[in-house]
């Protein structure tokens, strides 16, 4: 009988969706450290809702035990740690289930800044009349860095919009929803250039910390920052700096490098800022989703097809 484990934050049930699952299989849901250090030597298959990475790398059994792991996010940094990397067993994600709403929340960040949404609510909340002109986003210019399953389906929405939309990848490709491709080493040089700056690449080393002083002075002072990526790739210190020395003109945050972001933290009261609560993705249905996809990749496991949604370790 196949074992699957699921691992979720205290005080969550389990993962909704799994009805399909055939009767040979069980599933135990699990949420202490004591639990899971008992349990993973017995489990075949781990599904991670619940990214507290030191506990899982504590718990991590020496030999046997668990062949695949799925992750419940389309950003996987959380589960990178070495005994898991240096294994062979394959790791997938949730890839293509947070895509449009993702992509909704950044057109609408887009649409707020350029129609000043931020500051009709900050007149209305003051009872004041003042009219302004706002600017129109056709033909502004867009720079995804993460031109990936999440980048693309950014860039279809924006270029529906009448935006250019400029993506950057590790490696060049050709990717039709992107008026333009780039690679990572070109970043710099499009900076300049944007008039948006979205961010939806995972972390890793190459990203953590890229948007720094560095970067934020490279960028055009009316340009804005969408972060919905993952937190540290943005150094928030310097971020803060830019904001308030006018080198950017905006942010729409949906990751923080610290979470939940401590409530006397300055980015709240700022104008030009939103903060959201690493939402960006989540609908209504949004669980069950997640379960429905991991049913239809556990059909292909059990008949030793090829999973999808492959993570590459490296």
């Amino acid at each position: 009988m196949t074992q699957i484990l699921i691992l979720v934050a205290p005080g969550d049930s389990g993962l909704p969706g799994l009805e399909a699952l055939p009767t040979d299989v069980t599933v135990r849901t699990v949420s202490t450290e004591q639990e899971l250090t008992n349990a993973l030597p017995q489990t075949d298959v781990l599904v991670v809702t619940d990214f507290r990475t030191g506990m899982l790398e504590r718990c991590w059994p020496e030999s046997g035990g668990v062949k695949w792991v799925h992750a419940t996010s389309a950003g996987v940094d959380a589960l990178m740690f070495p005994r898991l990397v240096d294994s062979n067993i394959p790791i997938t994600n949730a890839r293509g289930v947070f895509d449009r709403g993702i992509a909704e929340y950044v057109l609408g960040a887009v649409l707020m800044f350029a129609k000043d949404t931020l500051g009709n609510l900050a007149l209305q909340r003051q009872h004041q009349w003042r009219h302004r002109d706002t600017q129109l986003i056709s033909q502004a210019r867009a720079l995804i860095v993460g031109a990936g399953s999440i980048g693309g389906e950014v860039a279809q929405l924006l270029s529906a919009a009448g935006m250019k939309v400029t993506g950057i990848t590790r490696s060049k490709r050709q990717d039709s929803r992107f008026d333009a491709m780039a690679t990572n080493d070109q970043l710099f040089d499009l900076l300049p250039e944007a008039d948006y700056v979205v961010i939806t690449a995972p972390l890793n080393a190459d990203t953590e910390g890229l948007f720094d002083q560095r970067a934020f002075c490279a960028m055009k002072p009316g340009a804005r920052l969408i972060n919905v990526g993952r937190g540290p790739i943005v150094k928030t210190d310097d971020l803060i700096i830019a904001l308030q020395q006018g080198r950017i003109a905006g942010a729409a945050l949906d990751v923080m490098e610290e979470e939940p972001l401590p409530a006397d933290h300055p980015l709240w009261d700022m104008p030009n800022v939103m903060i959201s609560a690493h939402m960006a993705g989540d609908f209504i249905g949004w669980q069950r989703a997640l379960g429905e996809q991991f049913v239809k990749n556990f059909a292909r496991w059990q008949r030793g097809d090829a999973l999808f949604n492959l993570v590459e370790k490296g």
